[in-house]
């Protein structure tokens, strides 16, 4: 089974390759070619830093949103979006200015804007993951970090598939279909993550 780690740039995309083969994965391959992207079996999609600059790296590699929607949304190869490789799965994203997304799962990601003002922005550190009704096999409760501002505002209830709570609930989790994007970071949750990786690894949506 070849796990295709797409490569544009992510920052967290070594250590999310370290944690996969952690995890169990064999053949993770860390590629920006898109015909590699095409002919995986599964596809994960790292992602640390702002919305737009991710977009527009991962729009800059000739053919490789193409080959993504060939393969996850008309083929169903099994997909993972990490932290921001999970918001560009929204319509849009709002950070320095409203930016399109891959629009899989309908959603806009806006800046986290707690309840209680004694909250801190960035939302970072261990935190509660809690399942949410109908969320998929592969996802269990616990706790998991998170590092982000920006959180997914999924316009239809049925897609979120986790929360977790900073001020108010957030979106830890959404899923569709063939794919899932986690907020918090697997690769630096620990036991939590590692676990989470391995389900993905024998997911069959």
């Amino acid at each position: 089974m070849t796990i295709a780690l797409i490569d544009y740039g992510a920052g967290n995309l070594h250590s999310v390759h370290n944690a996969l083969r952690k995890a169990g994965a064999e053949d993770v391959v860390i590629t920006a070619d898109a015909d590699a992207v095409a002919r995986a079996d599964r596809i994960v999609l790292p992602g640390v830093g702002a919305f737009r600059a991710c977009r527009d790296a991962l729009v800059a590699i000739d053919g490789m949103v193409e080959a993504m929607n060939a393969a996850v949304r008309t083929r169903g190869t099994p997909f993972l979006g990490v932290c921001v490789g999970m918001q560009l799965l929204a319509d849009a994203g709002e950070e320095f200015g409203r930016h399109d997304g891959l629009g899989w799962i309908p959603g806009t990601v806006r800046m986290i804007e707690p309840t209680d003002p004694a909250i801190k922005v960035p939302h970072m550190g261990w935190n509660d993951v809690t399942l949410a009704d109908g969320a998929p096999a592969l996802l269990e409760g616990g706790e998991a970090y998170f590092l982000h501002s920006y959180h997914f505002d999924a316009a239809d209830p049925a897609d979120v598939a986790a929360v977790t709570d900073h001020g108010g609930p957030l979106v830890a989790a959404v899923a569709r279909d063939t794919v899932i994007g986690c907020q918090f970071h697997p690769e630096k949750s620990q036991r939590y993550g590692l676990s989470f990786l391995s389900r993905f690894l024998e997911w069959r949506p």
